[in-house]
């Protein structure tokens, strides 16, 4: 982690209680991201990727939540604003692009002015310089005839292009952070790239932090400079993306990748798919909670998975890249117990 980094999260925690028992969405999890960088956040649905940066934007106000810890944006501790505080920033500090533009876009107005509505909030002009800016971004992100596009509905749009008109409405005011909810869900590969294409373009232009949340190791791979992978609330695996992608210390994110298809394998070649399935969040397992999923519990003496939560500590590879795990020397089961399944021809070559 860095010294001052433009986004620093600390010991982030979001509880909902329940009648059953609180539900600890996110449990204690920290985190930087700089300017002009981007983080990927990876996990199974469930593991708390949406609810901690949802927590950001402050969303979570006004709800049954209990949120806790640090979110220092250029030096300011978000969670200690009040709501209309909050309400300015939003938007106009940090914004965020919705896994489903459909649902978060409103069917009754146009997208031109759901576009210039984001604008007004944060910038005293007239209706008509609003809808000029909307149209000027509808252009930027790539929707063709934009002053004609500026007055149809959500449901007038493609997939890829409410996407679009998503990504034109968060960055209207040029925020200096950008929150990306499975921006690449429901869309064809063709148009995946598109999107990738546009995030990264922009990025560069306005120097924006990047928080991109996927399931999709792929645009991970494209786009992330830094990886964090969550598992029931918590960070499992944190530290640079070119490293965790290729010699990762902690069992689940090697599941993850087991995951992935490999076009280049042969067409009989199976799928290697965690087994069971990711625990409650209410009631979840004692010390490691991927232990009971976990095919490695038998390397770690005294049956410390089920009985003690590993800290983060370093990983072998030693720099930022740190793993929440008991086994010793994970690098060399990786090397060679997963690697020639997932990878063969790599190890082929060593």
């Amino acid at each position: 982690m860095t010294e001052n980094p433009f986004l620093s999260v600390r010991d982030l925690r979001v509880h909902f209680p329940t009648v059953n028992g609180i539900v600890k969405a996110c449990d204690g999890l920290s985190f930087d991201v700089e300017r002009g960088k981007t983080l990927g956040i990876v996990g199974e649905s469930g593991s708390g990727k949406s609810v901690s940066s949802s927590a950001i934007l402050g969303l979570h106000r006004g709800t049954s939540a209990q949120v806790s810890g640090e979110i220092m944006l250029d030096e300011v501790d978000l969670l200690a604003l009040g709501d209309e505080q909050m309400r300015l920033r939003r938007g106009r500090d940090v914004a965020m692009i919705f896994q489903d533009p459909l649902s978060a876009m409103h069917p009754y107005y146009t997208v031109g002015n759901q576009i210039a509505e984001a604008y007004l909030v944060h910038n005293d002009v007239r209706k008509s310089v609003a809808r000029k800016r909307a149209i000027e971004m509808l252009a930027r992100v790539g929707i063709p005839r934009p002053d004609v596009r500026v007055d149809d509905y959500p449901h007038q749009f493609s997939g890829g292009m409410r996407q679009r008109a998503m990504i034109a409405m968060a960055l209207i005011n040029d925020p200096a952070l950008l929150i990306a909810d499975e921006p690449t869900t429901a869309l064809d590969v063709t148009v995946q790239a598109q999107i990738l294409d546009l995030l990264q373009d922009l990025q560069r232009e306005f120097n924006s932090g990047i928080i991109i949340i996927t399931h999709d190791l792929g645009v991970v791979a494209e786009m992330a400079d830094d990886v964090l992978v969550m598992y029931a609330g918590r960070a499992v695996e944190y530290g640079p993306g070119k490293e965790i992608l290729t010699h990762p210390e902690m069992p689940y994110t090697w599941g993850l990748l087991s995951s992935v298809p490999d076009l280049s394998a042969p067409t009989e070649a199976k799928l290697i798919p965690i087994r069971g399935n990711p625990p409650s969040l209410l009631n979840p397992p004692p010390g490691c909670a991927f232990h009971p999923r976990c095919d490695h519990v038998d390397k770690v003496p005294g049956g410390l998975c089920s009985t003690l939560l590993p800290e983060l500590s370093p990983a072998q590879s030693g720099g930022n890249h740190v793993k929440r795990c008991h086994l010793v020397r994970p690098r060399e089961v990786f090397e060679s117990e997963i690697l020639p399944e997932i990878a063969p021809d790599l190890v082929e070559e060593q």
